[in-house]
């Protein structure tokens, strides 16, 4: 009897410890697919204390098993531990952002182009760069259909960023313009247009703010602005 006795009790607790070694593989294997969240380091404790209480003398638990479970643990903890930290970092990513766009409302500021905006009172602004310093630089204002509207002579100018304004505009009206520069020797020199806007507001629908401006139905990335001329007259 007492042979029997003890055959029984070493079957339950083979089989229990079947029971808890499966549960483990089965929840160890779902955080492995990407489930980590729902598996805590709480519960693989629970899990290796249930096979460590339900093994039997003659089959304890395989150390390199265990040893393969802590293990998974530590991944599991750290994956946890990494998500936090992205999320943390996304959110003060995102507030710096909201910050900087937010600054911009009301001024002016020079993406890469060569359009002007006029506004309600007939007024545009432009900006371009000289690679280097010129003896008479001129813009020429044209309009949606091509044709020279005006054409501005700005006189000599040094080399860096530069800005005009025209009032001559039809409100409402986007026109581009051409700018020519040249050295004291006549020689031409190079020069990069911008499109100046004025910001008149922060869009929060996407992932990243980015900024309403006037004269263009398109919000602007932060990240397009090349430089800010100042608060729009």
């Amino acid at each position: 009897m007492t042979n029997l006795a003890v055959s029984s009790s070493a079957s339950a607790a083979a089989t229990a410890a079947s029971v808890a070694a499966s549960t483990t593989a089965a929840k160890v294997a779902t955080a492995s697919s990407g489930s980590a969240s729902a598996l805590t380091q709480a519960d693989f404790l629970q899990l290796l204390t249930a096979q460590l209480k339900y093994q039997t003398p003659t089959t304890p638990a395989n150390p390199t098993q265990m040893a393969q479970e802590f293990a998974a643990i530590s991944t599991v903890n750290g994956i946890n531990q990494v998500n936090t930290q992205l999320a943390a970092l996304k959110t003060s990513t995102g507030a710096a952002q909201m910050a900087q766009a937010s600054a911009l409302v009301g001024k002016q500021v020079a993406v890469a182009g060569n359009t002007l905006s006029a506004n309600a009172a007939g007024k545009a602004a432009g900006a371009f760069n000289l690679t280097n310093a010129a003896q008479a630089v001129s813009v020429s204002i044209l309009n949606p259909n091509g044709t020279v509207a005006d054409t501005m002579n700005l006189g000599a100018m040094a080399a860096g960023q530069q800005s005009f304004a025209w009032a001559n505009a039809t409100p409402g009206t986007q026109y581009t313009y051409a700018v020519n520069a040249t050295d004291a020797a006549g020689n031409a020199v190079s020069t990069t247009p911008y499109s100046v806007y004025t910001v008149e507001g922060v869009n929060v629908s996407g992932a990243t703010p980015t900024l309403n401006v006037q004269g263009s139905a398109t919000t602007l990335p932060v990240s397009s602005v090349q430089t800010v001329l100042g608060v729009a007259s």
